[in-house]
């Protein structure tokens, strides 16, 4: 519990960090977004209002200080685009992102265990290079690519699945394919390597001599250590999934959090991309936080905090 506490307790900063970071940077750059906002022909008396209207005529200390009270009250602000409550646009948006990551995890998750159990247990035959050839592919192909060779192929040519996503299970499969398929990649090679080495240490062969199946000492022995640096991996890649959201949400037409901060950024709808930035942050670092409980739970030593 105290491990678990200071792990809560550590991430803090973090988040206020990238608050202020995400913050001073949309403010920092070139251009007026209140001029962007209301277009060309434009008097500087209206802009001038607007602006005050706003409270980006305060100093950026306050602005700051207000941002922060507004946060701790599950206040994000207001767009300046459409007018609406950031708050309520992300969470008409979350859904959407949340079923597609889900559905790409459970894909990422599920293929690469397999593929690699399986290219550990047939090391350097057949399977092993068919299936580390297909990860490899897979990790070496950025999400954009992945996504459109898959949409031009199963959805264009044959028709398999629609070319973008209406926010249906059905519709969110090829999605998800693409935005998993990097991490799959990734866990099936971790998997695969860590097997391996596990494989080869004293009590492996220890619980083999006791006439334990090959199969039995996999699963009872060997997978569960195994999988320690593969379970950090896959937690870890929630930032990855969330980020390659962002792109795939674009390409199929997934109105998700991803399609909202591109939006935003066209649209330098400050409020919404701040908003978008750092809910993405709280859920990144819940990941870890619970990557690492999973973690305790897996190793006994360190839940002992040996």
């Amino acid at each position: 519990m105290k491990q678990t506490l200071k792990r809560i307790l550590g991430s803090i900063p973090v988040l206020i960090g990238v608050i202020l970071l995400i913050f001073l940077m949309l403010r920092i750059i070139p251009g007026d977004a209140v001029a962007v906002l209301l277009g060309d022909h434009v008097s500087q008396d209206t802009i001038d209002r607007l602006t005050a209207a706003m409270g980006l005529d305060k100093p950026m200390w306050q602005q700051f200080i207000n941002y922060i009270v507004g946060l701790l009250q599950g206040d994000f602000g207001i767009s300046y685009t459409y007018g609406t409550s950031v708050s309520e646009m992300i969470l008409t948006a979350f859904p959407y992102t949340v079923k597609l990551t889900l559905m790409a995890i459970v894909f990422a998750w599920v293929i690469g265990l397999v593929s690699g159990i399986v290219s550990a247990i047939n090391q350097n035959n057949l399977l092993d290079r068919l299936f580390m050839g297909l990860s490899l592919m897979g990790v070496s192909m950025p999400v954009f690519m992945t996504a459109l060779f898959l949409q031009y192929i199963l959805a264009f040519r044959l028709g398999w699945f629609s070319l973008t996503s209406d926010g249906s299970i059905p519709s969110m499969i090829l999605p998800a394919i693409a935005l998993g398929w990097n991490s799959a990649g990734s866990i099936a090679r971790m998997t695969r390597s860590s097997l391996i080495e596990v494989m080869q240490a004293d009590y492996i062969d220890i619980a083999k001599s006791t006439g334990l199946s090959n199969r039995a000492v996999i699963v009872g022995h060997a997978l569960k250590n195994a999988m320690l640096p593969v379970i950090t991996m896959m937690a870890l890649q929630l930032s990855s999934m969330l980020s390659g959201a962002v792109i795939t949400e674009s390409i199929f037409a997934i109105p998700g959090i991803g399609r909202l901060a591109t939006t935003a950024i066209s649209n330098r709808d400050m409020p919404v991309l701040q908003g978008t930035v750092i809910f993405t942050t709280i859920i990144v670092i819940a990941g870890n936080l619970l990557a690492d409980l999973l973690y305790s739970v897996l190793d006994p030593r360190i839940r002992k905090g040996k």
